[in-house]
């Protein structure tokens, strides 16, 4: 098959702030014999973008270069390479021309994809790619997080940072469908509004509130089973005084920056775990990464996780911007989109 000689792409040529984001023209993908070529419908906005292009992340690519780490859409180019088409995980999942598919893959920002047949997730034709694109990540993080991380079970307390965030929402569903009681800290009334519509249990305005002082009153001053944390640096010390005994700390994200280096003789009080999962390490083989679209496809289908589109920003470099600082200054509530073709 031909495919175009160059495409458009959000692109930064240098690490700085939502100004550096730019809309060029650069050279269509490179196609490997063993790639799917996907046409980009929507990009999922998450935080792992703005690490890109603030430079915490580091890409083995040259600037400048795509950023955007989520997508989906339909698959218009198949792998040629004889040894992937006799690959029995490969036939399990169908593909042909018209397929569609999410990914997590540095350069969804953009017109075309070509991208490892192996870490795509088929996605049925009963979930559209608008939704595809706005829970790959976030639902197979949640997945992932609260069966292997730390395996969310009936009668947990659990304390979710962020709970009305993109994340946070997903991970209140699915703890809450496990049969925990959720604790969940934000920033505002509405969003806490938002938040109790969504399952959780009690919610703490962190800007007005001790959330130290209320998760102890909460839990009779015991503390919580574990923390989904995706906040990082601000919050990384009180988590410890709000463990309980035995507990696990889930670290997530780094929303106000990176945890900076601790000595592990920090864990021994209270005898707790610490966790730095990511979703590429839990989707990692082919048959992880198959059995993980699966798992997300189901959940969404049978309403366990149900996403919250804050808002579509077209796909210019003046939306881009706007999705990227709006991500950053708390504004949103749920999932922001870019909307890359029709």
């Amino acid at each position: 098959m031909s495919y175009p000689t160059s495409m458009y792409a959000i692109t930064i040529a240098k690490t700085g702030g939502p100004e550096v984001l730019e809309k060029t023209e650069i050279p269509f993908p490179v196609v490997e014999p063993g790639h799917l070529v996907v046409k980009i419908d929507y990009a999922g906005v998450n935080f792992i973008d703005i690490y890109y292009r603030q430079g915490i992340y580091s890409s083995d690519k040259p600037f400048p270069f795509a950023i955007g780490k989520e997508g989906a859409g339909t698959v218009i180019g198949l792998p040629t390479d004889p040894t992937v088409l006799d690959d029995t995980e490969y036939q399990n999942r169908e593909y042909e021309i018209g397929s569609r598919v999410s990914m997590e893959y540095l350069g969804t920002y953009a017109e075309y994809v070509s991208m490892p047949w192996r870490t795509a997730y088929p996605v049925p034709d009963s979930i559209p790619t608008r939704i595809a694109a706005a829970t790959l990540i976030q639902g197979v993080s949640t997945i992932s997080f609260m069966e292997e991380a730390y395996t969310v079970k009936k009668g947990d307390i659990i304390l979710i940072h962020t709970v009305a965030g993109g994340l946070g929402m997903l991970l209140c569903q699915f703890a809450k469908s496990r049969g925990a009681t959720v604790i969940g800290t934000t920033s505002t009334k509405e969003k806490a509004e938002f938040a109790k519509k969504n399952g959780a249990d009690h919610v703490i305005l962190y800007k007005d509130e001790d959330t130290v002082t209320r998760v102890l009153e909460i839990t009779n001053g015991e503390g919580v089973h574990a923390i989904f944390d995706g906040v990082g640096k601000d919050t990384f010390e009180s988590d410890f005084r709000m463990i309980r005994r035995n507990g696990t700390l889930v670290s997530v994200g780094n929303a106000s920056g990176a945890v900076p280096p601790f000595a592990p003789l920090k864990l021994v009080e209270k005898n707790m775990k610490l966790v730095r999962p990511t979703m590429g390490n839990y989707a990692y083989t082919p048959s992880e990464v198959l059995y993980y679209a699966k798992a997300l496809s189901s959940h969404l289908l049978d309403g366990t996780l149900k996403t919250l589109i804050h808002k579509e920003y077209p796909f210019t470099t003046e939306g881009v911007r706007e999705a990227h600082t709006d991500l950053t200054t708390g504004k949103t509530i749920g999932k922001l989109l870019i909307k890359i073709s029709d």
